[in-house]
């Protein structure tokens, strides 16, 4: 096989779709992460706290892969209110620097008009060099 499947301990199956595959060369792919738990239940239904969820899930399947932060070099957002992230500049980069700190990879924002999850306000995936 060409690449390992990446699944956190503890989390509920990922049915239909890899939450993280590492390629033989070290490259990481993280799959869209969603503002939910590793029981797959949304514990918040605002922006922020979906936000912070799907970034220290990003973490635990990097970590799980046996990277770090610093390892992080691309995230694309996909978020479903773009004023909302706008109006919340504040409380959106005090949120990424407690999860990832002061680690700014390539990056990239998509405003779409909905995720497959009706409850999801954002998704996160991730691209990591380990």
């Amino acid at each position: 096989m060409a690449h390992d499947v990446i699944h956190p301990e503890g989390w509920a199956k990922a049915k239909g779709y890899a939450n993280g595959i590492r390629a033989k060369d070290g490259t990481l792919y993280v799959g869209g992460q969603i503002g939910w738990t590793a029981d797959q239940v949304f514990e918040s239904h605002d922006f922020i706290g979906q936000m912070e969820q799907a970034l220290v899930n990003i973490v635990a399947v990097v970590e799980k892969a046996g990277g770090q932060v610093s390892d992080i070099v691309r995230l694309t957002w996909y978020v479903t209110d773009k004023r909302e992230y706008l109006a919340r500049q504040a409380e959106v980069g005090a949120v990424y620097r407690k999860v990832l700190g002061r680690h700014f990879p390539a990056m990239t924002m998509v405003v779409v008009a909905g995720l497959i999850e009706d409850e999801a306000l954002v998704e996160i995936e991730a691209t990591a060099v380990l």
